[in-house]
């Protein structure tokens, strides 16, 4: 109806006056000439249907506009020096205490932004600026932030969160700083440095991101064979978001960092956060679930962006075993060509449970050594009807924008489940079918294919750090 109406007034005008009106405003409002043109002819429900839906496009085209506009870098000082302190801990509250900072990184895939990976309270952060001070010039630009929650809180008042913010044209900053106004001292709101900023060769084809280690964690035997699992399978960096784990596993950590595989990221959440080791709100009521494990895959696909051709997502306690290749780059590399523009491989999940074994490769020397035997966990629980197997992922890192635990939530390009008769994931655990009977179990020893491989390697790592 409202598109007669704007027919009625335009038609009550003289045509003389209305023409000269009309030509005046042509070179103005071209896209208001159209609209008057079409709209101003005739009376019918189709017309009207076709104005209503141009002047909706109108209205919305002119809003992004302006939504864009809004965001656009504004120059607030000039002739100043980047002071400031430079922010060295993985977590930094901001003063509201409902924003966390884990890193900046630098993302030109759609336009120059500046992508922060943080937390944020979802309900209560609604306003955040990025600073940037540009040299040599000294001008102090600040952007206003789009703060994009990522949808899997599973209730979670807190959230994994990308802060993104478009970046001043003539300038490529090195640090910036985030803060809820737009007006303020820069020298006293700490520095990050924006990651990501040059590009580089890969320098590795795998890296695995485990997140988090929790709970003084212990289970030194099965972590040191994942970790060799993860090498003789092609894997270069791991990469562990670390919050605590025994004294003994800590001597383990520094013998791989020492070997260059192991990267540690400090990750003290819970002296910011009341942490769940659970993944949903309604099991504990805390601040957010399982010790912030999607923000810390997220920081760890981006931090390794321009670094590794692919990203492994998965637990120490699980490993992705190829079923007809020997490894994964001839693994990925058939994928790939199988399923060409595809950038996320799923692989289901199976477990093998801890608590069924077979006296198979009961090594004496591994007898004192906390934690599990995978090499004796060779039955895996049949799949279940109407029941899912959860998946974990090998990615390309340069094609993710956002992603959970299970799935990618955003991405560039395509997302292809494994078959299960390509690969499967291994996951020795406490069973989820308490009460299958040992026939019932699937024997399954597939992983026996690296046994020699893995006893030697896991000797030499041992003989080094505990025996």
């Amino acid at each position: 109806m409202e598109a007669f109406r704007v027919s009625h007034a335009v038609s009550s005008i003289p045509l003389k006056m209305w023409q000269h009106k009309v030509q005046g405003q042509r070179n103005l409002h071209p896209p208001l000439d159209k609209f008057r043109m079409l709209c101003g002819r005739k009376k019918s429900y189709f017309v009207a249907a076709v104005c209503i839906i141009t002047l909706t496009s109108m209205v919305t085209v002119s809003y992004l506009r302006l939504q864009r506009l809004s965001h656009q870098p504004k120059v607030i000082q000039e002739g100043s020096k980047c002071r400031g302190e430079i922010a060295n801990s993985t977590i930094t509250p901001l003063k509201d205490n409902k924003t966390f900072i884990i890193s900046p990184y630098f993302d030109d895939r759609e336009s120059k932004v500046t992508r922060v990976i943080g937390i944020v309270h979802h309900e209560d952060v609604k306003q955040l600026y990025c600073w940037f001070c540009c040299q040599p010039n000294g001008k102090i630009y600040v952007s206003n932030a789009k703060i994009d929650v990522h949808s899997d809180r599973f209730g979670f008042p807190y959230g994994a969160a990308d802060i993104v913010c478009l970046e001043p044209e003539n300038c490529d900053p090195t640090h910036v700083s985030i803060h809820p106004f737009a007006h303020g001292n820069i020298d006293q709101l700490p520095r990050f440095e924006i990651k990501n900023r040059k590009p580089e060769p890969f320098s590795v084809d795998f890296t695995v991101c485990i997140s988090a280690m929790f709970g003084n964690y212990n289970n030194v035997l099965q972590f040191i064979q994942s970790l060799e699992m993860y090498k003789i399978l092609g894997a270069q960096k791991v990469v562990i978001y670390k919050n605590n784990c025994s004294h003994l596993m800590e001597k383990v950590l520094k013998f791989y960092i020492e070997e260059g595989t192991v990267e540690i990221i400090p990750w003290p959440i819970n002296s910011h956060l009341k942490v769940s080791s659970r993944w949903h709100f309604f099991l504990d009521g805390t601040d957010i679930g399982y010790y912030g494990q999607i923000t810390a895959l997220n920081d760890c696909i981006y931090r390794n962006m321009q670094r590794s051709k692919f990203v492994v997502l998965n637990d120490a306690d699980e490993i992705i075993l190829p079923l007809k290749h020997p490894n994964w780059k001839t693994m990925m590399s058939s994928l790939q060509e199988q399923n060409p523009g595809t950038g996320i491989f799923l692989f289901e999940n199976h477990i093998f449970p801890e608590t069924v074994s077979t006296h198979m490769f009961n090594i004496s020397s591994w007898n004192t050594v906390p934690g599990v035997n995978i090499l004796q966990h060779v039955h895996r629980e049949p799949d279940r009807k109407d029941v899912i197997n959860p998946r974990k992922m090998i990615v390309d890192p340069q094609k993710v924008i956002q992603t959970s635990v299970h799935s990618v939530l955003h991405a560039y390009g395509d997302s292809v489940n494994v078959p299960m008769d390509v690969a499967l994931i291994y996951h020795c655990r406490k069973p989820l079918q308490r009460d299958l009977p040992r026939e019932s179990l699937v024997r399954d020893t597939a992983l026996w294919r690296y046994n020699s491989s893995l006893i030697m390697n896991v000797n030499k790592v041992l003989s080094q750090t505990i025996l």
